[in-house]
């Protein structure tokens, strides 16, 4: 899906761009599909949707999304380099598709988030380990 459209985030319709785009590359990528492909299944216009809910929430202050965006990712057999897959592959989305101040947000906030889910997921890990001792 390649687009030239080059504008700001501006409303909901850009956001389903960005997550279809995004999602588009993440299901056909190497190291990312098999595992979002095989979590989200067939549930994938349920999944897209929420991704639209909660990128509008999060980037147009409008409130659709409602939820905790962390633990379904909890126990996914994702490491470092998914996780910095998963940003290039956004980055490389934002780039194709936008510029402007909400693209540049959307950037730092995937960046954040994916820092923040990698940090939990590794602290879970570890106490889990200790119950298992």
């Amino acid at each position: 899906m390649e687009n030239n459209i080059h504008h700001d985030i501006l409303d909901i319709n850009d956001v389903k761009t960005l997550v279809d785009t995004f999602y588009s590359k993440v299901q056909k990528d190497e190291l990312l599909g098999e595992i979002f492909n095989t979590n989200i299944a067939e549930r994938w216009p349920v999944h897209l949707d929420k991704i639209y809910r909660f990128w509008q929430t999060v980037l147009l202050s409008e409130h659709t999304y409602f939820g905790s965006p962390f633990p379904p990712h909890a126990k996914l057999p994702i490491e470092k380099e998914h996780f910095n897959r998963w940003l290039e592959l956004f980055e490389t989305t934002i780039n194709e598709c936008f510029e402007g101040e909400k693209a540049k947000e959307a950037l730092w906030r995937a960046g954040k988030m994916a820092d923040m889910f990698q940090h939990k997921i590794e602290h879970f890990r570890k106490i889990g380990e200790l119950f298992i001792q």
